[in-house]
């Protein structure tokens, strides 16, 4: 097995020289690595939870540090924290339910034995296992099927060895039974960042309509998946595609979209408002949608948003859950934009042209700013589509809400924080 310091030092170099590009990729290679961080992390007989979490904030401060534009990194450390403390919670609560039950057929002979048992429980887990008595069920927990298996209670030996075996063998147990739990709720996270473009793409003959023109920007896959999906459904519809200057990442999605045969007309950014009145819906994609529900979306994107309002058009966001942040864009720990090299706007050769060398320093008289990022407020957004279905932007905070802990807003180890 590879050693886990490796792999993040391989997984840091890639994230500072960017080369791994779009969201899901680097959303789907955190969360293995952090599998594999929590897979070899040696855990305590108590307080199992808190030494995994003090493992993934670690390794997730690292990861945030080297690429902060890339929001999705820290969307999936978050996910994954979440994770270890609903399992911590739901192994908590299923062992008061059996302790409960256990005292109630065993009455008083087994106190020993029980009060060893609650060694086990981290008070922290104990304590949000009787708050989540209190409160009502979120809309992730209603929506999720709920596993039939319940605690069993402890049946009590006849013979002194075998009851103290079958303490023994219960101990080991749940020492593993937290690490198994989790590793399986983040494989299950991965499957969903795997096929979010498609679970995203089954709904588009609910939005897209016969003989309806499309309008988007850029290049997505996810608007790719969710258009070929709609003419799968023997929708007929045209698409018009911007460009998105400097990068022009529109070409890339006019080719594939007319290599799967749908119309395809690409037009400049700046045709975009005199277009905009013949267009029924814009559809797009983001970068990350933020708590408040607005978008960090590649630029140029609020240049159209600001077109559809004005002619009233719809405007749709199609956004994985991976891609759900739950923090604001005022929080400092969100980088909204990141400037790109001058050399897609300009050739390095035609810079020597506008140095001013009269003066003697050499500094350029010309300056190029190429931001790689817009964002547009939640005002502008009609529709979110995610994998879990179409949700208006004022109901995104409470969605979001659904996949993180408060905890975990800010992700620093307990020593750092102390400092």
């Amino acid at each position: 097995m590879p050693d886990v310091q490796a792999l993040v030092n391989d997984f840091l170099i890639k994230l500072k020289k960017r080369k791994i590009e779009g969201s899901q990729a680097t959303a789907r290679h955190t969360a293995e690595l952090l599998r594999s961080v929590i897979s070899q992390q040696r855990v305590p007989y108590t307080n199992q939870a808190a030494a995994l979490i003090d493992a993934v904030r670690a390794v997730g401060e690292k990861l945030i540090a080297a690429n902060p534009v890339e929001l999705a990194v820290g969307n999936i450390v978050r996910r994954v924290l979440h994770i270890i403390r609903e399992e911590d919670l739901s192994l908590t609560t299923a062992a008061i339910a059996g302790l409960n039950l256990s005292a109630a057929s065993d009455g008083d002979d087994d106190d020993d034995g029980e009060q060893d048992e609650h060694t086990v429980l981290s008070a922290a887990a104990v304590a949000a296992a009787a708050r989540s008595t209190l409160r009502p069920p979120s809309l992730q927990t209603l929506l999720e099927d709920i596993p039939e298996s319940a605690a069993i209670p402890r049946t009590s030996s006849s013979g002194g060895d075998s009851e103290g075996k079958s303490k023994s063998a219960d101990k080991s147990s749940r020492t593993r039974r937290l690490k198994h739990d989790v590793i399986e709720a983040v494989n299950e996270l991965i499957q969903d960042i795997t096929s979010c473009h498609e679970q995203i793409a089954e709904q588009a003959i609910e939005h897209i309509h016969q003989n309806e023109v499309i309008l988007t920007l850029g290049s997505s896959k996810t608007v790719l998946e969710f258009l070929y999906a709609a003419k799968e459904k023997k929708r007929s519809f045209r698409v018009f595609v911007a460009e998105g200057a400097p990068r022009y990442q529109g070409h890339l999605l006019a080719k594939e979209l007319v290599a799967r045969g749908l119309q395809t007309t690409l037009i400049t950014d700046s045709a975009v408002f005199a277009i905009i009145s013949r267009v029924n819906m814009v559809i797009v994609g983001a970068h990350a949608v933020m708590a408040n529900g607005g978008v960090i979306a590649p630029v140029g994107l609020n240049m159209v948003a600001l077109a559809a309002q004005k002619h009233a058009v719809p405007f749709v966001v199609l956004a994985g859950s991976h891609k759900l942040c739950p923090l604001y864009p005022h929080n400092p720990e969100v980088l909204l934009n990141e400037l790109r090299s001058p050399s897609e706007l300009l050739d390095f050769g035609e810079f020597s042209d506008c140095l001013d060398f009269g003066s003697g320093t050499g500094s350029p008289l010309l300056h190029v700013v190429n931001p790689a990022f817009d964002y547009v407020p939640p005002k502008l957004v009609s529709l979110f589509i995610t994998d879990t279905g179409g949700h208006n932007p004022s109901y995104m905070y409470r969605l979001i809400a659904d996949y993180y802990s408060a905890d975990d807003l800010v992700v620093r180890r307990r020593n750092a924080l102390g400092n």
